[in-house]
């Protein structure tokens, strides 16, 4: 295998499954329509309820789910079982599942007035079923909060070099919030400035990264090089298990994370997380077009950074700590946490993008199209790993990234920067966007019981802080494969809700309904295997060796997974008496669509 043929099948599976599959779906099951007013011209308010188009809107959506998962969850898939099972699920998943997902979480709000999968649930399933799904959603945002600040977290410590540009990235995210929505810049102008200032920053950040160095050691020297945190992680020395350290330079940058998550909370949107999006996309749009176009041409130009040097295929159950199991079913499926499908991107779609829908045909495009672009993420991270790309999932993704870009003269120092800028973009800003809703849904669930959480500082301080005790717990891996599993159950339950909704407007509900029920029972299955790792890997060693903060993460995290399982079997249980429901009892005919203004 090599990077020119892995390039041509996931261009064919874009084409296939956008052409032959999404486009009859969006034709005969939901039938969309053009001169049907939607919330957005509805509603509009200015503030969420905006008429927006769709080559904006999809940059928009496109940056605002695609984030860590098809790129760590593709490395880490790959060298646990090998390229195969993971370009397999990565071509399949999105053909059948992923696609649909994200494009079914923006009609079912689109066609239920741009209302949250929770109100949807509370009207079509039942008022507990809303409840439960809150308690779900803050969690399981929670999950993908630590997750995110981790993995940041770990790259900012150890890459210097690119802390400058992403310093400069928030700047000029900043200023063209200014520039468009206060002095009233045009866009085109401001884009070439902000774009452009961030880029050369990046690319220019080895001027600082001795700075940054210096800096980072400073902040070491103050507990005289001592470790502020000590827990054992089952994933090192060739995944036997031995002990890992937390420093505090590490806290520091994941403190930082946090502070920049809570300010894009509680900001009005316009003033930072949107900028930073628009700006952040440009960044993430000019990698993925020069990696896979460099992926491509590497064969004719560069041989030595186009074949596949992995094993296609390393085994069923590799071994993970002293006491874990990691079988291909289910956790292949909750491994790669995009790319696939994901839950993230139906939330989303239903709570944002669905509110600027101008018209009922962009939704295909914007919501199936962005699935099928972060698919090609996900596959451009398979490759990087898979033509030998060492260290961890960060760095061979930047390592196998920049060598592809390279393949266009740029030197290979600069590339490997633009790469590891690349990462940290594609995730940062997409997770101030996940404290955004975390406070939210924890304002709602829990706003009438406990008053002060309804203030959105209150709500978002809390919020980051849960997640600075995930952090401090260490073993990253099994964190990410919890957020992996609450993700893609995320997805499951964002299914479930559509094919009652179908059901119940007495449309085919099977392209959505196949889909939940295999999600569903892999995922459920899949959080049991993570809580019993965590509990024999992670609990129960660092509870011998007397590390409380280690004791206490791990420990949450078990009950975090129960509790989700728990949520789980309540919303799918409700899910199903609905969907029979609706399936006895023909729904009341509809009304004519509201025509267009």
């Amino acid at each position: 295998m090599n990077t020119l043929l892995a390039v041509v099948i996931g261009v064919l599976t874009v084409y296939l499954a956008y052409t032959l599959y999404a486009r009859r779906i969006d034709r005969h099951v939901i039938q969309s329509d053009p001169t049907r007013a939607t919330p957005a011209t509805l509603y509009m308010d200015g503030v969420d309820f905006m008429p927006t188009n769709r080559n904006i809107l999809f940059g928009y959506h496109f940056k605002s789910i695609a984030a860590a998962g098809p790129i760590v969850g593709a490395i880490v898939a790959a060298t646990l079982w090998g390229w195969l099972p993971a370009m397999i699920w990565l071509v399949l998943g999105v053909s059948f599942i992923g696609w649909a997902s994200d494009y079914s979480g923006i009609v079912v709000s689109v066609r239920n007035e741009g209302n949250s999968l929770s109100a949807i649930a509370h009207r079509l399933v039942s008022p507990r079923s809303r409840t439960i799904l809150f308690v779900f959603i803050f969690f399981y945002l929670l999950l993908v909060g630590g997750a995110f600040v981790g993995i940041m977290a770990g790259v900012l410590d150890s890459q210097p070099a690119t802390l400058f540009g992403i310093i400069v990235l928030v700047v000029m995210g900043l200023l063209l919030g200014q520039m468009l929505y206060r002095w009233r810049r045009g866009l085109a102008a401001s884009t070439v400035l902000t774009v452009g200032v961030t880029l050369a920053a990046i690319l220019g950040g080895h001027w600082a990264e001795g700075a940054f160095r210096a800096f980072n050691a400073a902040l070491d020297g103050l507990t005289g090089g001592a470790p502020i945190v000590t827990y054992f992680d089952p994933t090192l020395a060739g995944f036997k298990g031995a002990d890992a350290h937390i420093m505090p330079s590490f806290l520091f940058w994941a403190v930082a994370i946090c502070v920049f998550c809570y300010a894009g909370s509680v900001l009005p949107i316009w003033r930072m997380a949107q900028p930073v999006i628009y700006v952040g996309f440009w960044i993430t749009a000019l990698s993925m077009v020069l990696g896979l176009a460099g992926a491509a041409l590497a064969p004719l130009v560069r041989p030595e950074v186009a074949h596949f040097q992995i094993p296609a295929f390393k085994g069923w159950n590799p071994p993970l700590g002293p006491a874990g199991i990691m079988p291909l079913w289910p956790m292949l499926f909750v491994t790669i946490a995009c790319g696939a499908i994901s839950g993230w991107h139906a939330l989303f779609g239903a709570v944002g993008t669905a509110r600027q829908i101008e018209n009922e045909a962009d939704m295909l495009p914007i919501g199936g199209g962005s699935m099928l672009a972060e698919f090609l993420l996900g596959l451009l991270s398979l490759m990087a790993v898979s033509v030998g790309a060492k260290g961890t999932p960060v760095a061979a993704f930047a390592t196998g990234l920049g060598g592809f870009i390279s393949v266009f003269g740029l030197p290979a120092s600069y590339a490997v920067s633009l790469a590891f800028a690349a990462f940290i973009v594609i995730v940062l800003v997409v997770t101030q966007l996940l404290f955004r809703v975390m406070r939210v849904t924890l304002s709602e669930w829990l706003g009438d019981v406990i008053p002060p959480v309804r203030n959105q500082h209150v709500a978002s301080f809390v919020s980051v802080a849960l997640a600075i005790l995930l952090v401090l717990t260490g073993t990253w891996i099994y964190l990410w494969q919890l957020f992996g599993g609450a993700n893609q159950l995320m997805a499951a339950l964002s299914l479930l809700l559509v094919t009652v909704w179908l059901a119940s407007a007495r449309k085919n509900w099977l392209y959505a309904g196949v889909p939940a029920v295999f999600m569903y029972v892999t995922t459920v299955a899949s959080i049991l295997v993570i809580a019993y790792n965590l509990y024999f890997n992670v609990y129960q060693p660092n509870l011998a060796a007397g590390r409380v903060i280690a004791v206490v993460g791990s420990g949450f995290m078990v009950l975090v997974s129960l509790l989700l399982v728990v949520a789980a079997l309540f919303i799918g249980l409700d899910g199903w008496r609905a969907f029979q429901r609706y399936r006895r009892r023909p729904a009341p005919a509809a009304g004519a669509a509201t025509a267009r203004a």
